[in-house]
């Protein structure tokens, strides 16, 4: 039946994470339930994965497995004298009482393993090898059917992956895998899916393709997320708020134009979310730059752009908060930094004193208030810490993410190089921003988004 899902059963002892590796595996972190208690799956549950538009597997998560050593001697006793191959000897015991009483969990992992083409024996590699382990074997291989080992829980500090190994090897049980569901490897599905196509030799073909197309959805879902991150540093290094000179409407506008930033933020951070199908609970309260009340470190904290290593001026590391630069419209001159608008101490114009006199004569008429150049960089380092976290991570995990976490390769240039020539083209070209009046689409914001999505998600040594 070529046109028929393969059926893979997901089976093992109780609280191993075989719910937690299907959530992983189908990218659906609100799959079934997944708690601390021994036996939270008690029937069995499905889901399919589709290739184009069609379904071409099916995985099935079936109940723990608890009494395996006194159903093992059951079985044996119903087989009595009389020379059963396993499968016989599985479904004998299927038809008896005792698997509508006293085994009856059992029987739905054992009956659903005869029903399908292969099984992934999901091992909690934190666990020592015991001997209910070993008869639980003894019976999953005596349906007959393909059986691939699944070490989960490889990253925790005390797993015992290497004993498992020995004992899956005594077994015949050579070809295993280990995948941890909570911080998956990044080929870890590749290696699933190759490893179940040397068990099932006629299906190899579909899981290649299968694991092709799963792969080319992560790089694509990578690169979406570099644009909708891209999407919002370009909206912020565009943004433009005119505000009246005197110190009142400068420190208004500051508030303004910083609220916005943080909405535009926090927007590209539900969309990143949503793009990974993870949820709002799934990222650390304390990481979000808005929820109601601010939570955490703010963004436009001095404390926040010291923490990230990212460079700030004088005005900034005196306790002036960053974020906005006024520019002189008439003059052609700018004040650079955070130092002049809202400053947390001391005063709106003793922060810009520095400046001279003279600077300070010529801020006649309205002016121009923008995202300073360390806030942006801030912003860049955030994106790509929270995109590579989501990338890496599994959809079992159950402890929110945090930034702090989620620390990676190719933040220095963030930190310390150029500004990307992206974001010195949006500065003049404030209708690239959706949060100016008369925003435009055009062909040369659409090329900017993709050309800086692609630098932002680059790697240090990477052209």
């Amino acid at each position: 039946m070529a046109d028929r899902p393969l059926q893979i059963a997901l089976v093992g002892h109780t609280n191993t994470g075989k719910t937690s590796l299907l959530r992983t595996l189908t990218r659906d972190a609100g799959f079934g339930e997944v708690a601390d208690a021994p036996g939270t799956t008690r029937r069995v549950q499905g889901a399919q994965l589709r290739l184009d538009g069609r379904p071409v597997l099916a995985w099935f998560d079936t109940p723990g497995m608890e009494d395996s050593v006194a159903l093992l001697d059951y079985v044996d006793r119903l087989a009595g004298t009389e020379r059963l191959d396993g499968p016989a000897r599985i479904r004998r015991f299927l038809g008896a009482p005792e698997a509508r009483g006293r085994f009856e969990q059992e029987a739905r992992v054992l009956g659903k393993m005869l029903d399908c083409d292969a099984a992934l024996y999901v091992i909690d590699a934190r666990d020592p090898v015991l001997a209910k382990h070993l008869d639980e074997l003894a019976l999953l291989a005596a349906c007959g059917k393909p059986l691939l080992p699944v070490l989960n829980f490889v990253r925790a500090p005390a797993h015992r992956a290497q004993q498992w190994r020995e004992a899956m090897a005594r077994l015949g049980l050579h070809a295993l895998v280990e995948f941890d569901t909570v911080a998956p490897p990044l080929d870890g599905e590749r290696q699933l899916y190759m490893r179940l196509g040397m068990l099932l030799d006629a299906h190899a073909a579909r899981l290649q393709a299968l694991s092709d197309h799963l792969m080319q959805q992560r790089v694509d879902r990578r690169k979406a997320a570099g644009r909708l991150a891209a999407g919002m540093l370009l909206d912020v290094a565009a943004l433009r708020l005119s505000a009246a000179p005197d110190e009142e409407a400068l420190r208004a506008g500051a508030r303004d134009l910083q609220d916005r930033v943080r909405q535009r933020e926090h927007a590209c951070i539900d969309a990143l979310l949503a793009l990974y199908n993870f949820r709002r609970e799934d990222y650390a309260a304390e990481a979000l730059p808005l929820t109601g009340e601010r939570w955490g470190m703010d963004l436009f904290h001095p404390q926040a752009l010291k923490d990230a290593g990212v460079s700030v001026g004088m005005g900034v590391a005196a306790g002036a908060m960053a974020g906005a630069a006024v520019d002189l419209m008439l003059a052609g001159v700018s004040l650079g930094t955070a130092a002049l608008v809202g400053a947390a101490t001391g005063g709106l114009w003793q922060s810009a004193t520095r400046y001279g006199q003279r600077l300070l004569g010529k801020l006649r008429g309205y002016r121009e208030l923008s995202i300073d150049d360390a806030v942006l960089r801030l912003l860049g380092l955030r994106a790509r810490g929270l995109i590579n976290a989501l990338d890496q991570r599994g959809h079992a995990a159950r402890d929110p993410l945090r930034l702090a976490e989620a620390q990676s390769a190719g933040d220095q240039r963030w930190r310390e190089g150029k500004l990307a020539p992206e974001l010195k083209e949006a500065r003049s070209k404030p209708e690239w921003s959706t949060l100016n009046p008369g925003h435009e689409d055009s062909p040369r914001r659409a090329a900017a988004l993709r050309a800086l999505g692609e630098y932002l998600l680059r790697a240090d040594g990477d052209t």
